[in-house]
């Protein structure tokens, strides 16, 4: 599966980095990278690199758990390599609006996968917005979903705490639209399983 392949590759892009400032530097979304030196692979390799093993470990887990089914259905509907696409473009989607923010900030740098991370949560919420997600008590994804999209503006609007909550809320909103351009009728089919509760 090619989810495996991509938590693979981020284990060890992660890795690699912990033990290697000079690659971690490299590969980290740092503006200045980007407007001096047109290094705009960063857009896309910030997504490989993590803070430390709890937030490598979160995001890969998350990515486990719901990666694996929506990339299932990708396959079914387009073809292989369509999640893969997806993934990729949402790192980059997600952390644009964050980058045009602090595009002139020498100081910010941002790392980790929770934009594409988020956008395949949110992708996997529209087919099973009942499914019990473990948070570590179990939770409607959907109730998760809504929690999650207030708590990420509030945070975002609060700032301080070193997470770019920004990424999450542009995620999110990429994964949902991303689903329904794929395949209208994800659309109905949300909201009728809305309706009809099935906790699983």
């Amino acid at each position: 599966m090619l989810t495996f392949a991509l938590i693979a590759a981020t284990l060890l892009v992660s890795w690699l980095a912990f033990n290697n400032p000079k690659l971690l530097h490299r590969l980290i979304l740092w503006p200045p990278a980007l407007q001096r030196q047109h290094q705009y692979d960063r857009l896309l390799t910030h997504g490989f690199i993590h803070a430390d093993w709890p937030h490598l470990l979160f995001n890969m887990l998350t990515l486990y758990f719901f990666g694996r089914g929506i990339e299932q259905l990708m396959t079914e509907l387009i073809g292989p390599g369509v999640f893969v696409f997806f993934y990729l473009s949402a790192i980059v989607v997600a952390i644009l609006p964050t980058y045009l923010r602090h595009r002139r900030d020498a100081n910010y740098s941002s790392l980790g996968a929770s934009g594409g991370v988020s956008a395949v949560l949110f992708a996997s919420i529209l087919l099973q917005p009942w499914t019990l997600i473990f948070i570590p008590i179990p939770v409607p994804a959907i109730v998760y979903a809504i929690g999650y999209v207030a708590y990420s503006f509030w945070m975002d609007r609060r700032g301080g705490d070193n997470v770019n909550h920004s990424a999450h809320l542009s995620g999110a909103i990429y994964g949902v639209l991303f689903m329904l351009l794929m395949e209208p009728r994800i659309g109905p089919y949300f909201l009728q399983q809305l309706t009809s509760p099935q906790f699983r």
